[in-house]
């Protein structure tokens, strides 16, 4: 079921439209009669798809060998050196 409320009224009765959101009730917001914003209610068992925890490990594995750029590789601290 969906709900629709102006930015005014969901304002001013925020509380009484979150008890509905987490009722399941899906509250749309509007802005002169313009859909901006959606309330839904967050599931907390929702976790990681397969595919996104694939993609987590090659974005881990990619930053522990980082990238060859065909030079001297650098650290931190020649990265930071200041020239006195």
């Amino acid at each position: 079921m969906q709900e629709i409320v102006s930015i005014r009224d969901a304002n001013q009765h925020l509380s009484r439209y979150l008890e509905r959101v987490e009722q399941g009730t899906e509250i749309l917001i509007t802005r002169r009669g313009q859909p901006i914003a959606r309330l839904l209610r967050v599931d907390p068992q929702r976790g990681l798809s397969d595919a996104q925890r694939a993609a987590r490990e090659r974005l881990r594995a990619r930053m522990e060998t980082g990238y060859a750029l065909g030079g001297v590789r650098l650290d931190r601290e020649a990265l930071h050196e200041r020239g006195e």
